[in-house]
């Protein structure tokens, strides 16, 4: 395990070197593959990766990407050396925090920290379209323990007793030249570092209009994650630029130059992934 860690820890620089389009993750159905009962849950989940332990530097451990067919979902399990959230994009699910359930609307999420359980179910007739964040308390340090239980036809509460986030528009602030960007960009930290027992450092929550910019800046204590919600436009990254779309997500190692036009007719809306060095960075 040693000798693997040591090879693995060597490989980092060469993967930083990869051109900016071959370490955008992209989202692709077709590449979905089908896997039932994922921890004891109903019916089925359809998933890939866009992002594994190699991405990044931090302890950023996987970003999937997929959907939760009608009636299926992930079962009621712990984590105790990691943080994980499920995120939702549209329609509804069932939330499970420490045996406590309720009914988040997309585009929303919530954060199962170390020491806590979660689990999802979509009872809808429709699918969900869905994301898995993982964060471990070091690299590789992924850990799961199954409770047997689907969580179908639990009883709900009204309003959840758990922390979740939002994805709501409504609730963004503007921001004029946004790190020396064009035009006013509107912005929420969606959740502060306090939320977490990992180094997983923030959530936010960005929405890019059409001829605006996030100015080009660079982050040495943080990593960071873009994904595209909705839109398009360009990624420059250490002075490349690659075309962007909803379901890329650009990951940012530290200390990369970075910005994000939208050069489209739409908005441009992005989730932003931090993950600190050290806990409680944020620069």
């Amino acid at each position: 395990m040693r000798i693997w860690t040591c090879l693995f820890l060597l490989t980092l620089p060469l993967i930083a070197r990869e051109p900016l389009k071959d370490r955008i993750g992209r989202t692709d159905s077709s590449k979905f593959r089908k896997a039932a009962k994922v921890h004891a849950g109903a019916g089925e989940l359809h998933y890939s990766n866009l992002l594994d332990p190699l991405t990044l530097t931090t302890n950023l451990i996987f970003l999937h990407r997929g959907v939760i067919p009608p009636k299926g979902g992930i079962g009621h399990h712990y984590h105790n050396q990691m943080e994980e959230m499920f995120v939702i994009f549209d329609n509804e699910a069932q939330f499970t925090i420490d045996g406590r359930t309720s009914t988040l609307k997309g585009p929303a999420g919530a954060p199962c920290r170390m020491g806590r359980s979660h689990a999802i179910y979509n009872p809808t007739d429709k699918p969900t379209e869905w994301m898995n964040i993982a964060v471990g308390s070091s690299k590789l340090k992924y850990d799961a323990s199954d409770l047997g239980d689907d969580r179908v036809d639990v009883a709900l509460d009204a309003k959840p007793v758990f922390i979740n986030m939002r994805l709501d528009r409504a609730l963004l602030k503007p921001v004029e030249k946004m790190n020396g960007g064009q035009g006013t960009v509107m912005y929420r930290r969606a959740l502060p570092p306090e939320v977490f027992f990992s180094n997983w450092s923030f959530i936010d929550h960005v929405v890019v209009p059409p001829g605006a910019s996030i100015g080009g800046h660079r982050h040495t204590g943080v990593e960071e994650v873009y994904y595209v919600m909705n839109g398009a436009g360009l990624a420059k990254v250490n002075g490349e630029t690659e075309p962007i779309a909803k379901g890329n997500a650009v990951p940012l190692a530290l200390g990369d130059q970075h910005g994000f036009e939208n050069n489209g007719s739409a908005d441009l809306e992005f989730m932003i992934i931090g993950i600190a060095r050290e806990k409680g960075r944020l620069d």
